[in-house]
């Protein structure tokens, strides 16, 4: 019988208390997690995660692998470096996927959304993107989400910049001493790197309501006009912009036993690992499944559909 992604929900909105196993799963001596940058929120809430996993998994070594990020941690998973990985759903569409190779990458379960985020010096003569022309910008990381979706972005619009690659918090400590002009950030909100300039350095975000919607014409699948909240940042108004799914992914090849605990955990102790975040905090079972064309790796399918009714 073919698994439909309506079945696994409707198994999934009636749990109660997740099932039980008498002893922890058959797990690697070392469970290597793939996060993200320092003052970026797939840092934070991977730590929060490799954490909870260490209580679940007692065999194991559970270790959180700071990286550039989304390609990163792609990449990292194709070539068999980590056994888990976040990302952004929009790098993955050129990813090797597949939830019957042992080679390929299939997804434990989206998690939350990133927000696309301009920043620029409050007093900064700059309105839209293309008012960035020449500017020096940081596109976060290389092979980050960030650098993705900005350098798509950019190049659909004609937008050329002087393009700076770094971590979201050296990013911003470089935008407070005049070093760059601006910095984009594709990570959850607050984004930590962002949140720590309040009272420190006047910013603001661009509005992007026209660039959200070309994206989104553009790529169709990955990509939604949202707002960020006027209280995100301080007094800060809100602030229109797009914003892409982030998903948990898994080696194929790792045992769906180990799977189900790594699922169990994300959607059950959800509250732990995204203690801080706001947006974080919108993991859930009713969205979980909802991973676009990455496939569910069997021991998350096993979990969602072992829930009880």
């Amino acid at each position: 019988m073919q698994v439909t992604r309506r079945s696994l929900l409707l198994a999934a909105l009636a749990a109660g208390a997740p099932a039980c196993t008498s002893s922890p799963p058959p797990a690697p001596a070392e469970l290597v997690l793939a996060t993200g940058p320092e003052g970026a929120v797939f840092r934070e809430v991977g730590g929060a995660l490799a954490g909870a996993l260490a209580d679940r998994l007692p065999g194991s070594r559970v270790v959180a692998r700071s990286t550039g990020a989304s390609v990163a941690n792609v990449r990292l998973l194709a070539a068999g470096e980590v056994h888990l990985g976040l990302s952004s759903l929009d790098p993955l569409f050129e990813a090797r996927l597949s939830a019957d190779d042992p080679a390929g990458i299939s997804a434990v379960g989206r998690l939350y959304d990133s927000f696309l985020q301009v920043v620029v010096p409050a007093g900064a003569p700059v309105r839209r993107i293309a008012d960035l022309a020449g500017a020096r910008v940081s596109f976060g990381p290389h092979e980050s989400g960030t650098e993705f979706t900005a350098s798509r972005l950019l190049d659909l619009l004609g937008v050329r910049v002087d393009v700076q690659r770094m971590a979201h918090a050296e990013a911003a400590r470089r935008m407070a001493a005049g070093a760059i002009d601006a910095m984009v950030a594709l990570t959850g909100i607050p984004t930590p790197a962002i949140r720590d300039l309040l009272g420190g350095f006047p910013f603001r975000l661009l509005d992007l309501p026209e660039e959200a919607v070309r994206l989104a014409d553009a790529f169709p699948g990955p990509y939604a006009p949202v707002t960020i909240p006027a209280t995100t940042y301080g007094s800060m108004g809100p602030c229109r912009t797009f914003a892409v799914p982030n998903l948990l992914l898994a080696r194929s090849a790792l045992d769906a036993s180990v799977v189900e605990v790594v699922t169990r955990t994300v959607f059950t102790e959800s509250a732990r690992i995204a203690a801080g975040h706001s947006e974080a905090g919108r993991i859930n079972v009713r969205t979980g499944i909802a991973t676009g064309r990455v496939p569910l790796h069997r021991g998350a399918e096993r979990w969602f559909r072992s829930v009880k009714r």
